[in-house]
């Protein structure tokens, strides 16, 4: 009998994109189920296996609410039969889904069952339904994502060794909120500024010249110094714990200097001896 080698479950809120990232795994040759509902996935997996399928996608999200809370303990029982399962849990700022609802006229499907909802309201009920699958999953804030963007990030999540922890250093500019899916945020908007000099303004932390001005300053080397020694004692503890992902962001105003700098230069020192991605939210593919 074949064996599935490689299971995607694609979880999250109503309009932060899951329907981009089931159809990047259709396209990349993955057999794709959409709105399966959670108590059907072992005798699913083992259909497809009997099949011969090598790399399957499924949806499993809000409109099957009542299997949801099955979901842990199916991935558990998948997992503890050595298939490769990923759980990507992709979520997005109220504002942000409700502009996306407003642009293309949709229902929000909490909204037939809940008709004196708001659709922001519909939006609180759900994050609070699915809050149990998010804390299963590698988590993608999708506010500020192009589709092309999250196509890129879905492919860095495939690509991953899921035995061990990923590392995620993600840069983003505080004027364009919070990232949603931090599990650390550090604040560099206290270093001097790239900005304020004309010719770097329009580079960003992955060139030269910004890199010079800012190591040729303290302060940039005092917060990567105590950052590097704060993750260095703490991420064993994630280690222990069993986590298979941290996000450490970091922010600056515009998100294309501070930030981008010291997001990969504590990469380069993590790869060393750990599985790490750099993200740039605001520098992302358009």
């Amino acid at each position: 009998m074949a064996t599935v080698l490689q299971i995607v479950l694609i979880s999250g809120l109503s309009g932060s994109g899951k329907s981009v990232a089931l159809k990047l795994l259709e396209d990349l040759g993955y057999y794709c189920i959409d709105n399966l509902p959670a108590t059907l996935l072992p005798q699913t997996v083992r259909l497809l296996q009997g099949e011969g399928h090598q790399r399957v996608g499924i949806s499993v999200d809000i409109r099957g609410a009542q299997s949801l809370p099955a979901l842990p303990d199916c991935v558990a029982d998948l997992k503890s039969q050595g298939l490769d399962v990923r759980v990507l849990f992709l979520e997005a700022k109220t504002e942000s889904l409700l502009k996306r609802f407003s642009e293309t006229r949709r229902k929000h499907p909490l909204s037939t069952l809940h008709t004196d909802y708001t659709v922001a309201e519909c939006i609180s009920l759900e994050r609070e339904i699915l809050a149990s699958v998010a804390d299963l999953s590698h988590r993608v804030d999708t506010s500020e994502l192009s589709a092309n963007a999250l196509r890129a990030w879905v492919k860095q999540f495939l690509a991953l060794d899921q035995s061990r922890l990923t590392l995620i250093f993600q840069s983003f500019g505080f004027k364009h909120g919070l990232p949603l899916d931090a599990d650390f945020v550090f604040d560099a908007r206290c270093l001097p500024n790239p900005y304020y000099d004309p010719s770097l303004r329009p580079l960003t932390g992955l060139d030269q010249p910004v890199i010079q001005f800012l190591e040729a300053e303290a302060a940039p080397q005092a917060m990567y110094t105590d950052v590097l020694r704060y993750l260095e004692n703490w991420l064993p503890a994630f280690d222990r714990d069993n986590r298979s992902y941290v996000t450490v962001g970091i922010g600056c105003t515009g998100g294309q200097h501070r930030s981008v700098w010291l997001a990969e230069k504590l990469a380069t020192h993590f790869a060393q001896d750990r599985q790490v991605l750099v993200r740039h939210r605001e520098s992302s593919p358009t």
